[in-house]
């Protein structure tokens, strides 16, 4: 279940990575809900937006909180971070193996042994996958320490109103009169997950219907996987990129341009997709479902409200439906280091891109940029700065081999 199209995806194939199909059939038959206490109707959430994703407070056993990605791409909860449960015995869990792109199998543990609150709302014995030590390294590609991700218990359990142009939520009790806004749009709930059907324009010109998943724990706009059984074309004017980070391997492909999106009567021009490696995909996940994935970069330019129980959502435009689709311009990834999350380092480099011309390595540790010492930007702040403006000019500070250098980055209008 993790991924990332450079800085901005770190989240997506994540979920197809991990799947947790074998996770699913394991809690089958479990039908634990969030309940309000004292006949409360609905309560508001405030999150933190970072790289497109809903970070939230979560209380795990009485502890907390912790931050938690809210994911409607998974369904059990999962734990990335064990720490955070007391006296957790894993010789008495029952273990799985699941299989990953990039790997053979990853060990899990399942568990109903764990209460959980958000807000006043509270859940016992919510299912759950735990990861004996937090493989994905989701805290270091965030900026922030993350504990795990929230998914199918929560969005089943409610009305959740997201509002990203507020950074809140508001959930409401699933029997409580509410004001929809927007369109209402019809969602299948499948193994646990939410899908949607559009309009893709191909780059013949013919528009084709396409399934996908809706993901707000994918930082991208759009992949697109599998057409009639095979990969989905790709336009002539594309890059070559690292899509995707399984468990022990990159996911390679493509970053290029769909020219028309549709979504009810909602239509996006020139959105930035992913292509990804057809067989590298197909040969760990069941495709036969979906066409692809919607990511967060496109959710995040409405305020959904999801009703899981009647098999709809309300789509209203914010603020942010008329912004550009934009891809890094820089051509790399950036994280923090896994020990102490301080040092900024590069990971992974597209081929040909301004960041390689540059002479940019992976590995690299960043120190300052445009003479700004790294400690004054977040994680997101530079993800942002990465594509804010083509034939702008970056000065990095690095260090390497126990000396300092400096790379002037040109921004480059790839796509």
């Amino acid at each position: 279940m993790l991924a990332k199209y450079n800085p901005g995806v770190i989240i997506c194939l994540r979920k197809l990575t991990i799947c947790l199909g074998l996770v699913f059939l394991a809690f089958s038959g479990f039908g634990q809900e969030f309940l309000f206490k004292r006949n409360r109707q609905k309560q508001s959430i405030p999150f933190k937006c970072i790289k497109n994703l809903m970070v939230i407070p979560v209380y795990v056993n009485g502890k907390g909180p912790f931050d938690f990605v809210l994911d409607t791409g998974v369904g059990p909860m999962i734990i990335t971070d064990p720490s955070i449960i007391d006296s957790l015995n894993f010789s008495q869990l029952r273990k799985i193996t699941v299989s990953g792109l990039g790997i053979e199998t990853i060990e899990a543990y399942v568990s109903q042994s764990l209460d959980v609150k958000v807000g006043s709302a509270s859940i016992e014995r919510i299912p759950t996958a735990i990861l004996k030590e937090d493989l994905f390294n989701l805290s270091g590609h965030l900026g922030l320490k993350i504990y795990g991700l929230l998914g199918f218990s929560f969005f089943n359990s409610f009305i959740v109103d997201v509002r990203y142009s507020e950074s809140r939520l508001i959930i409401y009790d699933r029997n409580a009169k509410i004001k929809y806004r927007g369109m209402k749009i019809p969602i299948e709930i499948e193994n646990q997950k939410p899908y949607i059907t559009g309009n893709v324009e191909l780059p013949d010109g013919k528009l084709a219907n396409a399934r996908f998943l809706m993901d707000t724990g994918a930082s991208h706009a759009i992949s697109l996987e599998m057409f009639q059984g095979g990969e989905f074309p790709v336009p002539e004017k594309k890059i070559k990129a690292n899509l995707g980070m399984s468990l022990s391997g990159q996911i390679k492909g493509y970053v290029g341009r769909v020219n028309k999106l549709s979504l009810g009567n909602y239509v996006f021009n020139k959105v930035v997709a992913g292509f990804p490696d057809f067989k590298t995909i197909a040969e760990k996940i069941n495709l036969s479902k979906r066409n692809g994935n919607l990511g967060a970069d496109l959710l995040r330019k409405f305020d959904i409200q999801f009703n899981y129980g009647e098999g709809f959502i309300y789509a209203k435009p914010n603020g942010s439906s008329k912004m550009p689709f934009e891809h890094d311009m820089v051509g790399m990834v950036v994280y923090l280091d896994q020990k102490e999350y301080k040092r900024v380092l590069i990971g992974e480099i597209d081929e040909n891109s301004p960041a390689e011309k540059a002479g940019l390595c992976p590995d690299d540790e960043i120190i300052a940029v445009n003479f700004k010492s790294i400690d004054a930007y977040s994680l997101n702040e530079l993800s942002e700065m990465f594509k804010s403006k083509a034939d702008r000019n970056l000065i990095f500070e690095i260090f390497r081999d126990n000396q300092v250098y400096f790379k002037v980055v040109r921004l480059e209008k790839r796509i």
